[in-house]
């Protein structure tokens, strides 16, 4: 989505008049760089019998390579997101993670179209990131990142 967003917004003439059937390729196309996001590691709840925190401890694993045992998630809010379009309801979790934790590659599925690179960002330059307009991202990531400052980064010990 962010992507055909991108060619609107560079090449509107695609997408006046268009059909399924007479939509064109691009002579000129954007490249799929345009289309990457950072974004928090999520999933879709679809996986019956298990709870919300049991499906996020997988979902970390599966995108990120951490195995987070369901004891170490601390539940901080459900939303809404995309509203108007999905109307999804999303919960947010925090864990804390370690080097140990880290069990497999992580990467998500790319049979299911994923291409997921875990991205680490220091914490001194956690809130540059989070309002810096030129790196694409959700409204979750900088809420979680304003979480974060607000209730672990005081608790940390100073340097």
């Amino acid at each position: 989505a962010v992507y055909m967003c991108e060619v609107e917004r560079h090449h509107p003439q695609v997408f006046q008049n268009q059909d399924k059937a007479s939509f064109s390729r691009l002579e000129d196309p954007l490249p799929a760089t345009v289309g990457v996001t950072y974004e928090l590691c999520a999933g879709i709840v679809d996986k019956s019998g298990l709870s919300l925190e049991e499906i996020a401890c997988a979902e970390v694993l599966e995108e990120c390579g951490y195995c987070v045992p369901v004891t170490n998630l601390r539940r901080i809010t459900s939303y809404r997101s995309g509203v108007g379009v999905t109307g999804s309801r999303q919960t947010l979790f925090y864990a804390e993670v370690t080097d140990e934790m880290r069990t497999a590659d992580g990467g998500g599925q790319p049979e299911e179209g994923e291409l997921i690179e875990v991205v680490e960002v220091p914490l001194e330059d956690s809130m540059k990131f989070a309002y810096d307009e030129t790196l694409p991202k959700t409204m979750g990531v900088i809420f979680s990142f304003m979480w974060f400052q607000n209730n672990i980064a005081p608790k940390l010990p100073k340097k």
